[in-house]
């Protein structure tokens, strides 16, 4: 079983679209993992039925129990987070604000403060497209430790891909260079880095990159839309060149993959026979040889 882990740089490059492509193609021979969990969309695609949930549980928020507190102020006094706040009369912790250090647990005369283990998301299994199965999550609004639930999430896969035998393992990952991202990379046998042709696009490819270098992982990339800027992709092709990346799709800008994203469902679903298909089918056999 090999796991391919699909990154870019930045946001709005067709990382998601294309991972779901590459999931409806392999159909039920794949566990997707959607470890995008802070913007989690690829169940829209793939027609996720949520069948399984459970809590994701991590952080810790400060409570103040209303009837042993004195009102003294000195939990608001240390609060470098501007957690606490006086409301009728009463001290109290706003949880979104609040960072879990414990400090004005400790500084509290009369220990009216404790320290509670708070949901910070939800994770699930769902049954998607072609009769196969995803592993997702969605973070909680202002929650914290995305890492630690795309760790679960990749847990959770893993798991699940053993128990069905499956091939591959095809892994939404976050855009950036951030904890969740880094977290995903966690056991990849392939990445593939999606970018565009623009001066973000190769600057964020070039980011994400040195992440994947540290990590000593085997890359790929896929250039979208790489005809709005001929002179950018021509740019980015010589830094694959230098860092020894194959270059495995470059795809035309074409309206039908925003027509299919309009109708919830991966371009090689919504139209197999365009010229668009053809490259993400032929990307995708490319990129399987690499795992081998």
């Amino acid at each position: 079983m090999k796991e391919i882990v699909v990154i870019s740089g930045k946001g709005g490059t067709g990382k998601t679209s294309l991972s779901a492509s590459f999931a409806y193609l392999e159909g039920q021979n794949a566990l997707v993992c959607d470890c995008d969990v802070d913007a989690a969309n690829m169940h829209l695609l793939l027609g996720a039925d949520f069948s399984k949930r459970e809590d994701f549980f991590s952080g810790e928020v400060a409570l103040i129990d209303e009837e042993v507190c004195t009102n003294c102020g000195e939990c608001k006094d240390v609060c470098r987070f501007d957690a606490i706040h006086v409301k009728d009369g009463q001290h109290r912790v706003d949880p979104i604000s609040c960072e879990g250090c414990w400090y004005c647990s400790r500084v509290c005369p009369t220990k009216a403060i404790s320290m509670s283990t708070q949901k910070a998301g939800d994770l699930y299994i769902s049954n998607i497209k072609q009769d196969a199965k995803m592993a997702h999550a969605k973070l909680g609004f202002a929650a914290e430790n995305s890492g630690k639930l795309v760790a679960k999430v990749k847990k959770i896969g893993k798991e699940l891909a053993d128990e069905l035998g499956v091939s591959y393992i095809i892994t939404d990952g976050s855009p950036g260079i951030g904890c969740p991202v880094i977290s995903s990379l966690s056991g990849a046998d392939l990445v593939v880095l999606v970018t565009e042709a623009t001066v973000s696009g190769l600057h964020d490819l070039q980011r994400v990159q040195k992440l994947v270098k540290t990590f000593n992982l085997k890359a790929v990339c896929v250039i979208n839309k790489y005809d709005l800027n001929e002179n950018m992709t021509k740019k980015i092709e010589d830094f694959l060149k230098e860092e020894d990346i194959e270059l495995v799709a470059k795809l035309p800008y074409d309206e039908t993959f925003t027509k299919a994203l309009a109708m919830a469902k991966p371009i090689v679903e919504y139209d197999k026979n365009s010229n668009l298909s053809s490259r993400v089918i032929e990307a995708w056999e490319k990129i399987k040889g690499k795992t081998i």
